[in-house]
């Protein structure tokens, strides 16, 4: 069966997508013509207004590649919010599949393909598909989140926090490893809160004092940390070990208690304040990524001036911002809405403005400076230079990347150090050094 896929969204919901190709099997051929496709599979996102709308526009787009035999199915979260409603406006989907139905996935697109074609796989992490490159894996460790912060629909959509058995991580990574990967990215709704749906614990430490264990060249980075869970132990154990990348994304929303509080965010000004000290001084080559909300009901203009300030305080290495949008089913719903988009999208430019500079002055301190252990991504047409990541840069396209220029040719996933001769507010550029 020829199958044309596409998955928006987040690195969790690429997960989904690959476990989805896994389950399907060997008899499957991924092309990138949909003109061609027997089944085109949309993975869809719902976290905010514009993610549902991509995924409207997408749909709309795609069904006008169905052919006669050929058929069309939509998944994810999208499907798992609103499906009874999608399956009356848009009747040119042939099956909308939920998040709670992939176990069953093999069967439903047997059905919908009327079994023309015999699925094989097994719709689990060790038989997954993977679609990145190589050098490189994202493994999702739980899914769900215990959570209920008052703008976001995610547990609405995916429930309760769900972890996954350490063995069967561990045996996921092992797998990652021996295939080449590198870059081993640990993903969750909230990976600081992994285990304790098992044991009411926090287990994240020992997942990975077990993964550490795993012989080979890789390393770790962990993404979505929630602040008020970013314990000592954790810092420490990142601090102590090299298989461990000193990179700690950790979405705060907003630096004021005021609007932290209406947010249902746990965590205070005080307390972010210390944990990001605290891990300069422990770590000082630290990343520091965090994602900001603006607009959210009962901010003022002061609130704005005070977040600013923090940022300048703080100086995140990576910091993404959303205009706040309101997502049925949550409790901001109750609040009062009142902030036009226009001051919504002026707080926006303020405070990514602040940060372009923070960013250039951060970035202007490793110009004539050599970052070892880069690996090369992709090649760039325009500036005829190759791509190139070190562990300062996650994969999820928000972080940026190095440019590289070489004398040699560069092979994706090699590994390479590069003298940094420029710079701007997301990017740097060097040529890569290699030995006499």
């Amino acid at each position: 069966m020829k199958l044309f896929m596409i998955s928006l969204g987040c690195s969790k919901n690429k997960v989904d997508s690959e476990m989805i190709l896994g389950a399907l099997g060997k008899g499957v051929e991924l092309i990138d013509d949909p003109n061609d496709a027997d089944l085109i599979l949309i993975n869809t996102c719902a976290f905010i207004e514009s993610a549902r709308k991509e995924a409207i526009d997408t749909i709309l787009e795609y069904s006008d590649y169905k052919k006669k035999d050929s058929k069309m199915v939509v998944c994810g979260c999208l499907s798992q919010r609103y499906k009874d409603e999608l399956v009356k406006l848009l009747p040119e989907v042939d099956r909308f599949i939920t998040i709670d139905e992939y176990k069953d996935v093999k069967k439903i697109i047997s059905d919908v393909m009327n079994s023309r074609f015999v699925f094989d796989g097994e719709f689990d992490s060790l038989s997954r598909i993977n679609t990145e490159p190589n050098y490189m894996r994202y493994i999702k460790i739980s899914d769900g989140c215990l959570n209920r912060c008052a703008f976001c629909a995610i547990p609405l959509i995916r429930g309760k926090l769900k972890s996954r058995e350490i063995d069967d991580i561990v045996a996921e990574v092992k797998k990652a490893v021996s295939e080449g990967a590198y870059e081993i990215n640990l993903i969750s709704q909230d990976t600081t809160k992994y285990g304790y749906d098992l044991t009411k614990r926090l287990m994240l430490v020992e997942l990975l004092r077990e993964l550490v264990k795993i012989e080979g060249n890789f390393k770790i980075r962990l993404l979505y940390l929630y602040p008020e869970v970013v314990t000592d132990e954790l810092i420490d154990f990142i601090k102590d070990n090299d298989k461990m990348m000193h990179y700690f994304d950790i979405p705060i929303q907003h630096s004021e208690d005021k609007i932290l509080k209406a947010m249902y965010r746990r965590s205070n000004k005080e307390l972010i304040v210390n944990l990001f000290h605290k891990i300069r001084s422990l770590i000082p080559d630290a990343i520091i990524r965090t994602t900001m909300i603006v607009g959210f009901p009962y901010e003022e203009e002061e609130d704005v001036d005070n977040l600013i300030e923090f940022i300048k305080d703080i100086k995140f290495d990576r910091l993404g911002a959303f205009t706040f949008s309101l997502e049925e089913g949550t409790k901001a719903c109750e609040y009062p809405n009142v902030i036009s988009n226009d001051t919504k999208n002026r707080r926006y430019e303020r405070l990514m403005a602040e940060q372009a500079k923070i960013a250039l002055e951060l970035n202007t301190k490793r110009l004539n400076t050599i970052i070892d252990g880069c690996f090369i991504t992709g090649y760039d047409e325009e500036s005829f230079m190759y791509t190139a990541r070190s562990d300062e840069y996650a994969p999820d396209d928000i972080d940026g990347c190095i440019y590289v220029a070489s004398i040699k040719e560069l092979e994706l996933g090699e590994r390479i150090s590069v003298k940094i001769l420029d710079c701007d507010e997301y990017s740097l550029t060097g040529e890569a050094v290699f030995e006499n």
